[in-house]
């Protein structure tokens, strides 16, 4: 097990993880954390968001040296991490998502290439599936009006990894090398509490989706960098606890909303809405094309047909 520290002495990092309904997911990662940070003096915060699926019970009899916060209600991932860290003592807070496994001391490796990179705030790493393959979604390019038009209009999708029309995913670069980003995911995410604190943590705005992106692109603005660490290593499996795939693209669509129009200048924060509706409705056509072509995939036509229902939110 990792040198977890007693409740007496003061932990040199926070990790907070918040679950919901990722039960055998969450006690994976969990005992991840204690089997491979090795070198640090931590402390552990899980907020269970309400589960239904016997999380908090479960967590707290497999690692009593947590502490646990049961939450009455789904506060989502901003709420729910701004909670957590208002617990946290330690110097430096570490945001893991319950759906990933650390691997190789990664959290030790994250944190000493944090000390010794002065010069960065905010501090990510490298991402994988379980099979190994790169998960690249660790970091992304803050969006523009180019690259909202490319997710909005296909292009992204259907030259996936390109730099002229996908350039939010950096999908030329296979995060193998240390490097400054734009935005560090909240999978694996890493600052210092004073730099939490100073920022005012996450949006509460935003309810899942985008709040990384917004403290992300808030930093920069103060002049604080963000910087991948290609050494740390996890697997994230990603979007365990979005079942619904509609209500998954909604709950996005609303996050890009709230990001443009907290970053961009209004006649660019309109093209940006624009840019949402188009998404979904190339998407609802193509797939009615399809459906009637050769009466399949009524299951994407569906769920097509609900986000565009559901457009006035994020409008």
């Amino acid at each position: 097990m990792g040198n977890a520290e007693p409740d007496k002495q003061v932990p040199r990092l926070s990790i907070l993880v918040i679950s919901y309904n990722t039960v055998d997911m969450t006690v994976d990662c969990l005992r991840s954390i204690y089997r491979e940070a090795m070198d640090s003096c931590f402390e552990v915060i899980v907020l269970d968001n309400a589960s239904t699926d016997g999380s908090a019970t479960r967590i707290l009899e497999l690692f009593p040296q947590l502490q646990l916060i049961k939450s009455e209600q789904n506060h989502g991932f901003a709420i729910g991490n701004n909670i957590a860290a208002a617990r946290a003592r330690g110097e430096w807070i570490l945001l893991l998502n319950p759906d990933t496994v650390v691997r190789d001391h990664a959290i030790d490796t994250l944190l000493n290439f944090a000390r010794s990179h002065p010069e960065a705030s905010i501090f990510g790493g490298r991402t994988t599936f379980a099979d190994g393959t790169l998960n690249p979604t660790s970091c992304w390019a803050r969006p523009t009006v180019w690259s909202s038009f490319c997710n909005g209009a296909g292009l992204a999708a259907l030259y996936r990894g390109s730099r002229l029309f996908d350039p939010e995913s950096m999908g030329d670069w296979c995060r193998d090398s240390v490097r400054e980003v734009d935005i560090v995911t909240g999978c694996f995410f890493l600052l210092s509490k004073r730099d939490w604190e100073q920022l005012g943590g996450f949006d509460e705005g935003f309810f899942m989706y985008g709040e990384e992106a917004d403290l992300c692109m808030r930093a920069a603005q103060r002049g604080l960098k963000c910087m991948i660490c290609p050494d740390a290593q996890i697997i994230h499996y990603g979007g365990a606890s979005e079942k619904v795939r509609s209500e998954k693209m909604v709950r996005l669509f609303c996050a890009k909303s709230r990001l443009f129009k907290t970053h961009w200048k209004p006649v660019s924060v309109k093209w940006g809405i624009l840019t949402l509706d188009l998404w979904a409705i190339v998407r609802l056509v193509a797939h009615y094309l399809i459906h009637f072509v050769t009466n399949s995939n009524s299951e994407q036509l569906e769920t097509w047909q609900r986000v565009w229902r559901d457009r006035k939110v994020w409008h």
